[in-house]
């Protein structure tokens, strides 16, 4: 059975689907760093580049956003058979202001991408001001209703407008549906005539992407039950979205206890922030995320198998390949990912794991491709990025570390200290006041100060250790002079 648990009583608002108990989809979103998807700007054109057929576009928000040709309402109104071979040179200009809406969130250096077809999205239908098709909703699965939306929509639409008829639309009269793109049109109206005051580039109406992103989880629900700690966003959801195979539940919750912690979801998201991620086997993944890609290791860890190694590796690839498939849901892991399960022998293992990770990420609902196996039996997936990933919402960058993972270890501090004492090899100062680490002062020293004795004897001055308790291993050159008053101000600082 599914349930939605959605907590949104906080600025920071959160969802979580489970299923049959285990959690599979997570949803989150802030005031600050919200996403810009969804969202109208008035973007002015930067530059056009006609060798990528595309345009940067300021919208505001500090970081240009990038528009392809085709996705340019004047290119989708244009005669099928010239656009083609038009040059997005032929469709916009440097210094033009466009109304434009974003499709992805900025991620790292690159910008929003954004569309000139702007959707202004109703409860039963999408309307395009500029679209110049109608589309059905595929749910919809009773041919004669289809045509009937088909023709009313040939019926109702105006010049190149577009029309995209949502699953709910299918159960409403078409009167309600001509009213509905009656007030879609004013909307779109009042849209364009804001965007017509400003003087500047920027947002010129925020749409809620949380709601937008819980719509399509309701609607591939069973049954099941929706719970929320937010009345009007329950209220919200039961108007805009329609169920799929069986009308959902919707339950309001009031207790003191977070409803995400009553329901064990916090507990998860601290475990989807770790590198390792255990199978019920005693087998693991190792999840490693950079700027650039994902690379997951399956290892068979504590399982060992009943009956012969083959067994084990092609058990603990396909359980492997169920639990990625769910933390690259979960974690929202975008662009090249690369999963080096354990070796197999044959091809109809690795076709075998390919086909349980294709099947388990058919209902990602976000477009993924499983290429396949590499030469070195590295699976390659690619999922397309509509913005940060999980951990780049919820963490930053260790300053110690720069977001490498790795720190300095207590030797390469001890060493680099000691290079940088003998530039000073020679001075008149009688001793030199060091802070480090604890774990940098023992390697320094060495067993029973051998080294540190050694050391002062080549240098010609005395060294003065004070240890100062520290996340990071370091070093800090303090100050040369008397040994006496160094030693005094050691004694009284430390």
């Amino acid at each position: 059975m599914d349930k939605l648990i959605i907590n949104s009583g906080a600025r920071e608002k959160r969802a979580a689907l489970f299923h049959n108990g285990k959690i599979e989809q997570l949803k989150i979103a802030r005031a600050e760093g919200q996403s810009l998807v969804g969202s109208i700007f008035l973007g002015i054109v930067t530059k056009v580049l006609p060798g990528m057929n595309a345009a940067f576009i300021d919208i505001g928000t500090g970081k240009n956003a990038y528009l392809h040709r085709d996705s340019l309402a004047d290119y989708a109104q244009s005669e099928a058979l010239d656009r083609q071979k038009r040059s997005i040179s032929s469709f916009v200009r440097q210094g033009e202001r466009l109304l434009v809406q974003a499709e992805k969130d900025e991620a790292g250096t690159k910008g929003a991408k954004v569309t000139g077809i702007i959707e202004v999205p109703g409860e039963n239908l999408v309307y395009m001001p500029s679209g110049n098709y109608i589309a059905i909703s595929k749910k919809i699965a009773d041919p004669t209703r289809r045509e009937e939306l088909r023709g009313l929509g040939e019926k109702i639409k105006v010049g190149a407008e577009g029309i995209l008829f949502r699953t709910s639309a299918g159960n409403v009269p078409d009167s309600k549906l001509i009213e509905e793109i009656d007030g879609l049109r004013a909307e779109a109206g009042e849209l364009f005539q804001k965007a017509s005051s400003l003087k500047k580039a920027g947002v010129v109406a925020e749409r809620d992407p949380f709601i937008e992103q819980l719509v399509p989880l309701i609607e591939k629900m069973a049954g099941g039950e929706v719970v929320a700690d937010d009345p009007g966003i329950l209220n919200l959801l039961k108007k805009r979205a329609a169920s799929g195979d069986g009308e959902p539940k919707y339950s309001y919750y009031s207790g003191k206890e977070n409803i995400f912690a009553l329901h064990g979801a916090d507990q998860e998201i601290g475990k989807l922030m770790k590198r390792v991620v255990w199978l019920e086997n005693g087998a693991y993944l190792l999840v490693e995320e950079t700027e650039t890609l994902t690379a997951i290791d399956v290892n068979t860890g504590k399982f060992s198998g009943k009956r012969s190694l083959d067994e084990t590796v092609l058990k603990t690839n396909l359980l492997a390949a169920s639990e990625a498939a769910r933390q690259i849901r979960l974690r929202d892991l975008a662009g090249i990912i690369l999963i080096d399960f354990i070796d197999m022998k044959t091809e109809d293992e690795r076709a075998k794991v390919a086909a349980k990770m294709a099947d388990k990420l058919r209902k990602d609902g976000r477009r993924t491709r499983v290429v396949g196996f590499t030469s070195l039996g590295i699976l390659q997936i690619t999922r397309k990025r509509l913005g940060p990933s999980l951990s780049g919402t919820l963490a930053t960058k260790c300053p110690s570390c720069e977001g490498t993972g790795w720190i300095s270890s207590p030797e390469t501090e001890a060493f680099r200290l000691e290079r940088e004492l003998w530039e000073h090899r020679g001075t008149l100062d009688e001793a030199v006041l060091v802070e480090t680490s604890p774990e940098v002062k023992v390697v320094f020293e060495g067993d029973g100060k051998v080294h540190l004795k050694r050391i002062e004897e080549s240098l010609g001055f005395k060294i003065l250790i004070a240890p100062v308790e520290s996340a990071v291993h370091f070093y800090t050159i303090r100050q040369f002079g008397d040994a006496d008053e160094l030693r005094k101000k050691a004694d009284n600082t430390y």
